[in-house]
């Protein structure tokens, strides 16, 4: 049993104590935050990104750094996941990339504004959160281990990669919200993809495919490559996967 004065000690030597310990730990916090969060990335364009998506309430629908609602997705790794020609397609029109899908509203930036949101999106996904957020809990089940580089020997066009995998899966690599495109020579000849690419919408009415600015040139090269698949190995091609959509990762 302790005296009044050794409780006394033992109160004010252990508040002291952990007082320290809380002190050193919260300077190494604050020492760690520049190179953490990587302030020398925050441009001007960061800032007025910022600024945009804070005076258009974009939090109101969006989380981001885990804070904000859950009505729309995180956005904390969105240029990671989509990439940024993705990104700036929609947001200039949110309906034309998800036609009746989507509810987010067009707000009509200038190219300008959508490069500053996209500036800032980027710089929050470099931040060191250690490990937030986690990564789908069956990403690993949806994407075999072969990928799109190994298909065919010839490199996918740049508006596959960087538009058409946000939805679609090639090679084991891609999104799922579409069908996998591997086989999809099997289901359509080259004037009939070339017809879907350029206007999906006239072809099939409220379909999920969104029509995407490009051009001629740019949809002879996509279905060019599609076709070529076809001389790709049976040995070399993945294994089917389920598709299974998960909204709060789109």
């Amino acid at each position: 049993m302790l005296s009044k004065s050794q409780a006394r000690v033992f109160f004010f030597g252990g508040t002291g104590v952990f007082t320290a310990i809380f002190l050193a730990l919260t300077w190494d916090s604050m020492r760690r935050i520049p190179a953490l969060t990587h302030d020398d990335q925050i441009t001007p364009a960061v800032e007025r990104g910022k600024q945009i998506w804070e005076d258009n309430n974009c939090m109101g629908c969006h989380t981001l750094f885990g804070e904000g609602a859950y009505y729309a997705p995180e956005l904390t790794k969105v240029v990671e996941r989509r990439g940024k020609p993705w990104i700036k397609m929609f947001i200039r029109d949110p309906q034309k990339m998800f036609p009746g899908e989507r509810k987010m509203v067009k707000y009509g930036f200038t190219d300008a504004q959508i490069e500053d949101v996209i500036a800032f999106l980027d710089w929050c996904g470099n931040v060191n959160l250690q490990g937030f957020p986690p990564k789908p809990p069956l990403q690993a089940q949806l994407k075999p281990v072969a990928r799109t580089a190994n298909l065919g020997g010839k490199p996918a066009p740049d508006l596959v990669q960087t538009i058409c995998l946000a939805c679609h899966m090639v090679g084991g690599a891609g999104g799922v919200v579409g069908p996998a495109l591997d086989e999809v020579y099997l289901r359509k000849s080259r004037p009939e993809l070339l017809a879907w690419v350029a206007d999906p919408q006239g072809l099939k009415p409220g379909t999920p495919m969104p029509q995407i600015d490009m051009t001629e040139e740019q949809r002879e090269e996509i279905v060019d490559w599609l076709l070529s698949l076809a001389s790709v190995p049976q040995s070399a091609r993945p294994a089917p996967t389920a598709p299974v959509k998960q909204e709060i990762y789109e």
